[in-house]
This record gives C-alpha cells, structure tokens and sequence, in this order.
C-alpha cells in the first residue's frame, strides 16, 4: 500500500462512495484504490447496459480477503433521488467519485432522453445527496464529476482545447454530459460543495464493452475481418484521438485527490476546478489499428468510412491541452505503444471479454 493516499483527520480510513462502480473506467479506479491506498469503497451501480458486476468479481477475485471486504456493493439507479434507506447503506462518506453515466454516442443519438435522464437527472441527484452529507456534518472533502472532451466538440488540427474554453457539444452523449457539469459548477457556486471537474479522452484497457473500438479492433484482427476506420470526407484522412489507459486515469485522479490545489486565474468568477487527463501521444484511428494488429503479428484489413456524413454526431477530431496537469507534476508514466500491447496480450486471453 501507498502510504502517500492515508487516513483521514479523524484517523478512521477515508471512505469513497464510487458511482458506476461496475463500469469500464471506474472498476479500474477502484481497483486501483485498493491497490494503493487503505481507504474502503462502496460501489453505487444500477448494473444495466454498460455496468457489469463481473468486473468487479474479476479484480477482487486477484486480491486478499482483507482488501476485497474494503469494497460494499449497493444497487441503486440514480434517475431516483437517494431515499434515507439507500443512504443509511452507503453511511458516511468523505470523497464521491462520480462515474455513472450513459457513455455511448450511437445510443444516445438514438435514445436521447434516456442520456438526459441518467446524464442530467442522475447528476441532480447524486448533488443533492452530496448537499445533504456535507450539509449534516461537513465530512465531504471532495467530489469528483468525471466529464468528456466532446463537451469541447471537435477540434481543428492545431487545436488543443484548455480546461475553460468555450463548450460545443454535436451529439446528445455530450450535450448531456456538459448539462451535467454545470450542474455541479452551480453546485460549488450555490452549496459551497468541495468539487473539481475532469475531462478525459478516449479511454481503455481491459475488460471494456466489446463495441468499443479497441476491442472491436482485437477481436477483428484476430478473425481475419475488416476494420472500418472513421474518416473524412474524402476517406483518406482518419480521425484522431488521445488514447489513455484507464490505470493511467485512476492514477491521475489519485493524484488530484492528494494534491493542494491553488485558486486558479479569475475565470469571470468561476471557482470549480477543472483538469484535462490526456494520453502523452495522439494517434489516428489507423495507426492505432495497425499497432494493434503489429501487436498480434496480424495484417490488418480496414475500410476508411465516412462516418459524420451518414452519422451526424461523429467528429473526426478531439483534443485537449495537457499542459495543466503536466504544470501540477501529473503525466502517463508508461508509453501508449507499450499500454496498447498490454490490452491486446491480456484480451487475447481473456478472449470472452471480446466477445458479444
């Protein structure tokens, strides 16, 4: 254990209330508190489409009992305000890391209301349960709200967008997500609640959603199909992101949580504290795909398909300034080359986490 991320004033261990804990990026967040920190953890999940409790059991199931007795499950669907049931099985909490989310730009072209409702709503009333507990006995020593770069819409070639620039949502997921944020910027205005905002690229790492594009490209790869690669107008320019591994994330957010952070430049009165947590390289959709089928000694046969002209809602580009981070002392550790292999090693044998 890590004994930089210790006790809290009263010496009793810190407890984290995890919302979306089943999900992709939050089951390696919490993962990665057990691993480097004694806090406990509760795991707030409503388990439907993208949460599943199998992630949890698999990273358990690797460590001692000890450590795995540190994590409380409770189901609880956040379009539902928090009732004093719920709420007495959660108990008393010192940080809310909040994950829960609909994430999925197709399903929320599709299905936009039911982005609002978990997106918005859901953000609504995990603030309000933080109101409530920091109202009572001012025990809340930070919330985290988990946004996306597409608030910032896509970005020109050239283009990195910083921590408070202008926001430009083209689809539901984002548009929602953005709805979300204010939310909790007029939280910290109103309530005087203890938050920071992050902003975070394309994510990955093991046991992701197969319909993501990484592990689509393993599985892909691996039989020999042909992987469509989002491209411009012309199909001879693909898009392109800032990849980060979910460990690379969860380390980021550890080190936020530990970090004295200093009232920033007056940005017309705001004080919510924002942070981009950006991979080191930008890779296209190709590259990526060719490094992954480098990976398993494989040829990779694509298709370059224009995907925002019969998709509106998909941008070619996103990007976000680092810089911030890098300035606070907070950068990847572990080359993104070397991250891809190790998700593309550990999926190949881990083939069911592939598969649909």
């Amino acid at each position: 254990m890590n004994d930089t991320y210790g006790n809290n004033s009263t010496g009793k261990n810190k407890k984290v209330l995890v919302t979306g804990g089943a999900g992709f990026i939050a089951h390696h967040l919490i993962y990665h508190i057990l691993k480097t920190t004694d806090w406990e953890i509760i795991s707030l999940d409503r388990l439907d489409y993208s949460g599943n409790l199998n992630r949890l059991d698999n990273i358990l199931s690797s460590l001692n009992h000890k450590d795995r007795a540190r994590v409380k499950i409770v189901f609880h669907d956040l379009k539902s305000e928090l009732n004093p049931w719920i709420r007495k099985e959660i108990g008393e909490v010192n940080i809310i890391l909040h994950l829960a989310a609909g994430s999925h730009v197709d399903r929320s072209i599709e299905f936009p209301i039911e982005f609002v409702m978990d997106n918005v709503l859901g953000t609504a009333n995990i603030l309000e349960y933080a109101r409530h507990i920091n109202s009572k006995n001012d025990s809340l020593e930070k919330f985290v709200y988990f946004s996306t770069d597409e608030v910032f819409g896509p970005a020109p070639v050239g283009i990195n967008y910083k921590e408070n620039d202008r926001y430009n949502s083209t689809n539901p997921y984002s548009a929602t997500k953005a709805g979300g944020e204010e939310l909790a910027v007029a939280y910290e205005n109103t309530y005087n609640l203890p938050l920071i905002i992050t902003h975070t690229m394309n994510v990955f790492g093991e046991r992701q959603h197969p319909e993501k594009f990484i592990p689509m490209c393993i599985k892909k790869i691996r039989d020999g199909e042909t992987v469509t690669i989002h491209s411009d107008k012309t199909k001879k320019i693909p898009g392109s992101r800032h990849y980060i591994h979910a460990e690379d994330v969860s380390e980021a957010i550890l080190f936020l949580l530990n970090s004295k952070i200093k009232p920033e430049d007056d940005w017309g009165g705001a004080k919510c504290p924002k942070f981009n947590i950006v991979g080191a390289e930008e890779l296209t959709n190709l590259e990526l795909a060719e490094i992954i089928a480098k990976s398993q000694n494989k040829k990779l046969n694509y298709a370059m398909v224009d995907f925002h002209s019969s998709r509106p809602g998909h941008d070619l580009r996103y990007s976000l300034s680092g810089k911030k981070m890098k300035e606070l002392g907070w950068i990847p550790k572990i080359k993104i080359h070397t991250r891809i292999k190790q998700v593309v090693e550990w999926s190949l044998n881990n083939s069911s986490w592939i598969e649909l």
